[in-house]
């Protein structure tokens, strides 16, 4: 299967394989996130030089990607309910760039994905060093 790729793409899947195999559920997300904000820039970028291949993929890995962190959310957890509409309404963006594809709506997701990724890091991080 990896033949049918560029040696690129091969080289990053195995890499995220990786990562994936060693990673803590915090980790996880984490990757879950940075997937997410490497699709959607994937997808514009595509966009942006025609090839509606690449776009496609882009837009399949992000929904991938945030299947696994609609998966992954802790029903008990305080923040469940905002998760659960954040990634729903990522979803529908995602989505309805699949008929008409909207560059300006993925990149203000992009952006809404990196910001969260990063507040839930520094969270992770402070209770990695408190201790908890």
């Amino acid at each position: 299967m990896l033949a049918l790729r560029n040696p690129h793409d091969a080289y990053r899947r195995v890499e995220f394989d990786a990562r994936i195999a060693s990673a803590r559920p915090d980790q996880l997300v984490a990757l879950c996130y940075q997937e997410l904000a490497m699709a959607l820039g994937s997808a514009v970028r595509a966009h942006e030089r025609g090839d509606n291949q690449r776009r496609s993929e882009g837009l399949t890995r992000a929904l991938a990607a945030l299947t696994a962190l609609q998966l992954g959310i802790d029903s008990q957890a305080a923040a469940a309910a905002a998760l659960q509409a954040f990634y729903s309404g990522l979803r529908r963006t995602v989505l309805s760039s699949v008929p008409h594809f909207d560059p300006a709506r993925l990149l203000a997701a992009k952006k809404d994905v990196e910001d969260v990724a990063a507040a839930l890091g520094s969270q992770v991080d402070r209770s990695i060093l408190e201790g908890s």
